[in-house]
């Protein structure tokens, strides 16, 4: 997953060598030069790049930079992006499909329908300022969350359980075929909604608040919601009738050291405007050495101690070994270890690198994604890392 966002946002480096010259019809009909870059790893979307005055260019999405301000951690920002890529791959194939960011819903968009709705009396005055300009028009509704009612009978702290922030952001995906005037148009996209599992509010002297939101409830309000998105997707210009994969994301509380996961995920086909049925996701971040991880996956937390342990009796500058691991219908997919050490020698590093290259492949199956990250005081000194049924590891020491 790492490697998909790097292989994505680093698409616009010049240096690709051989590159396929295409024409990308965009959503006003007009017509732009783009060029394909030839070098793909297998299992990831190659992105088009648009000609710039003979130049490749990378195409932001016209959100960009919007979900940084919405969710809680760079944890949730990153995993919500990529894990997104990944989801899209179960409908639109890579060895098919280009990858390029949404293109169709715009930043301020976004951003009103993440408000919330207006109360009875908000959107009286709401039509009267529009009365007021003299347009004939009646005002129109964007906010997905719902309203939050003011005054009495019922407290702030009342008002705001009964009425959570639901939906933390919107992120568009779009997918790209060729035609066979060596063109490309958009055939598919991808939808994510990014939910609260915790909404805060705060109390009028300022004091910030929290409330949890159950995850039935979290995923019933996702529906609910995609329900509306899709209808304004199909209004939008350009979007047309392209099949829309939505995928609905639960964001972790601000405190978490893992990111959250997609749970459910539903397909409307080409020229639909209903879903499909929905369907489960499961997915998992843990951390180790954690009482969550031993408790909800012992043989691997175990097997992680006694990693942990051949480290510590190796060297004697110790001072920690800590792993994010990512499950998929329950069983490990990949391990992120990172381990910070005090080193005195460029010899230290190269044994100690030698000697944990040679652990990880002892006890961590060979079906899993590895990556082990050996980190001092003065930076990155070594990396490892190793592929499913990979022989040997790939190993990096840092000059």
């Amino acid at each position: 997953m790492v490697l998909s966002s790097i292989f994505v946002l680093t698409a616009c480096a010049p240096n690709f060598g051989e590159q396929e010259e295409i024409v990308q019809e965009t959503e006003d009909d007009s017509k732009e030069q783009a060029i394909i870059p030839k070098y793909n790893k297998a299992g990831y979307y190659q992105t088009p790049l648009s000609q710039k005055e003979g130049e490749p260019s990378y195409k932001p999405g016209e959100a960009r930079g919007v979900v940084a301000e919405n969710l809680n951690t760079r944890l949730d920002i990153d995993e919500f992006e990529t894990g997104l890529m990944r989801i899209a791959q179960d409908t639109f194939s890579p060895d098919t499909y280009l990858f390029q960011e949404g293109q169709y819903l715009k930043g301020d968009v976004i951003n009103s329908w993440l408000k919330r709705q207006k109360t009875a009396e908000e959107a009286k005055v709401a039509q009267a300022e529009l009365d007021e300009k003299k347009k004939d028009e009646k005002y129109t509704e964007l906010g997905l969350n719902p309203a939050l009612p003011e005054g009495e009978p019922s407290t702030l702290e009342q008002r705001n359980q009964d009425n959570p922030i639901y939906l933390a952001h919107i992120i568009e995906h779009n997918y790209l075929i060729r035609k066979d005037d060596d063109a490309i148009q958009l055939d598919g996209m991808v939808i994510g909604l990014a939910m609260n599992s915790v909404h805060y509010y705060k109390q009028k002297d300022g004091f910030e608040r929290e409330h949890k939101i159950p995850r039935d409830v979290l995923l019933e309000k996702g529906k609910e919601i995609a329900e509306k998105v899709l209808q304004r997707m199909r209004n939008t210009k350009g979007v047309g009738n392209v099949p829309i994969v939505f995928a609905i994301y639960e964001q972790e509380e601000k405190k978490s050291i893992v990111p959250g996961n997609f749970i459910a995920k539903a397909e409307v086909k080409q020229g639909s405007n209903s879903f499909g049925k929905w369907e489960t996701i499961d997915e998992d971040y843990v951390f180790f050495p954690s009482p969550g991880g031993t408790q909800d996956y012992r043989e691997d937390a175990q097997r992680f101690d006694q990693f942990k342990g051949e480290i510590e009796s190796f060297f004697p500058n110790y001072t920690g070994v800590i792993g994010k691991a990512f499950y998929k219908n329950g069983e490990m997919n990949y391990i992120d270890i990172e381990i910070p050490m005090q080193f005195y020698s460029k010899g230290e590093v190269i044994a100690f690198t030698q000697f944990v290259a040679s652990e990880v492949m002892e006890y961590f199956p060979d079906y899993i994604s590895l990556e082990v990250n050996i980190m001092s005081n003065s930076g990155q000194e070594a990396l490892i890392l190793r592929e499913p049924k990979q022989d040997e590891p790939t190993v990096h020491i840092y000059k």
